[in-house]
């Protein structure tokens, strides 16, 4: 009999068995891959929550040690407008860093076992046992040969993806749910030199990126909206992406030219929900409850915070301090409040529409700030939340920093007059400037409004 039982072995599963067993639980960690083996598709980023839960764990020399290089500056390019700031310190934390997913799953996996987890590899999962009550009581699973596994537990674990059996024999309904809003192709690119950015471009509906990663390689690619997006040779791609490069930044994609792809393209694509996490004897984690469009690369950062949501709040079922059905239920509500500001976020900026001549406005304005453009970076690193950045406060204190003269546009400039009060001695209307604000801000605007 074990406490838990957690199916699905890579980034979530991984942390929640380690976190658990760390503290003193019977832990067992199952997952259908023999590893090492099969290669997530993944950009691979991990932003700075992230990486301060790596350092809390004990786990980031390892990280390092892999070679991989620190990102400290993220940056946005649209139009004429081209920010690139320093990202925010989260505990002392101010770096990014984008491992090969192969070598993080393995060393969280290492230290899942150090911990005291059980690992069985190559066992698919078929059905949940439960209770006369329905409560999920363990799992019944076979081996790559056929041999019957069958395990008890207080309590399963779903960390095995968005597409998650154990979400699925549980029958746990999805809410604010989105369909795939884009597709991406990227790849690796060696000999690109290393300057510890995250650049991203908005144009002409394509949202173009690239990073440093591991082994002196860097990430490119490009988003596309679904309707334009086309499954090409691979040479077919490379100009597809390059070209989107050079309408936007023709230095790198000369760049992009004298170097070469070291990989083949990979395709990635997801829709957007919740799920329900919680339930009688069981629990969901990571891509299993909650999954997003990658185009904020956020992916590994919420596997790890919530594996560690998940893990406190099983931690305090376990030993009594709370029932575990209440304990699971205010980890559901948690896991909410910590996503859903970036979910809508993401899923408002995956829409990859092109930005008005206001909010060019607004990102210029960032740049002359001396802690906006610093925030809107952290907000696309899961730092800030979305309310926070967009609150009339902080947009009121940005139209100081507005182009001066026409440049911001008329509707701008009569804005800042309403907040700050018109020439003249016409009194300030702010709420009458918010609301102009808001239907000017694209698919932000609602925050503000």
């Amino acid at each position: 009999m074990y406490d838990v039982i957690v199916v699905g072995a890579r980034i979530s599963g991984a942390s929640t068995a380690m976190l658990l067993s760390k503290a003193g639980h019977r832990v067992l960690l199952l997952d259908r891959a023999v590893f090492p083996g099969g290669k997530a598709a993944a950009t691979n980023l991990v932003h700075p929550p992230g990486i301060l839960r790596l350092k809390k764990w004990g786990l980031l020399d390892e990280l390092t040690a892999t070679g991989c290089p620190p990102i400290r500056e993220y940056g946005l390019q649209s139009g004429p407008a081209r920010l690139m700031a320093e990202l925010p310190s989260v505990e002392g934390v101010n770096e990014a860093y984008s491992p090969e997913r192969s070598r993080l799953d393995q060393i969280l996996l290492d230290a899942a076992v150090k911990a005291g987890a059980e690992l069985r590899t190559g066992v698919s999962l078929r059905s949940l046992l439960t209770d006369e009550h329905g409560t999920v009581t363990g799992v019944r699973g076979e081996t790559e040969d056929r041999t019957p596994v069958i395990e008890h537990a207080r309590l399963v674990v779903g960390a095995d993806g968005s597409n998650s059996t154990v979400a699925r024999l549980v029958d746990a309904e999805k809410y604010d749910a989105h369909p795939v809003l884009n597709k991406s192709h990227w790849s690796y690119w060696e000999g690109l030199p290393h300057d510890g950015r995250v650049r991203t471009y908005r144009h002409a509906h394509k949202h173009a990126f690239t990073w440093p990663t591991h082994d002196g390689l860097t990430i490119v690619g490009v988003a596309l909206p679904v309707a334009d997006f086309k499954a090409k040779s691979d040479e077919d791609r490379d100009r597809t992406v390059i070209s989107a490069f050079e309408e936007v930044d023709p230095a790198r994609a000369e760049l992009l030219r004298q170097t070469k792809r070291a990989d083949r393209w990979m395709t990635g694509s997801v829709p957007n929900f919740l799920r329900r996490s919680d339930g009688p004897g069981w629990a969901l984690v990571g891509d299993a409850g909650y999954t997003r469009d990658p185009i904020t690369a956020a992916g590994i950062t919420d596997a790890l915070r919530s594996a560690e949501l998940l893990s406190e709040a099983v931690d305090a079922g376990l030993t009594g301090r709370r029932p575990l059905p209440e304990a699971l239920a205010s980890y559901g509500r948690q896991r909410d409040a910590l996503v859903s500001g970036h979910y809508r976020y993401t899923r408002d900026h995956a829409t990859i529409a092109n930005h008005s001549r206001e909010e060019i406005a607004f990102i210029r304005a960032m740049t002359r700030s001396p802690t906006h453009g610093r925030d809107m970076v952290g907000m696309f690193a899961t730092m800030i939340h979305p309310s926070q950045f967009y609150s009339a406060a902080n947009i009121h204190a940005l139209l100081d920093h507005l182009e001066p003269g026409a440049g911001p546009g008329w509707k701008l400039r009569m804005v800042r007059w309403l907040v700050r009060g018109a020439p003249r001695h016409v009194p300030p209307a702010p709420r009458v400037a918010d609301r102009l604000i808001a239907k000017n801000l694209g698919p932000m605007g609602p925050y503000l409004a």
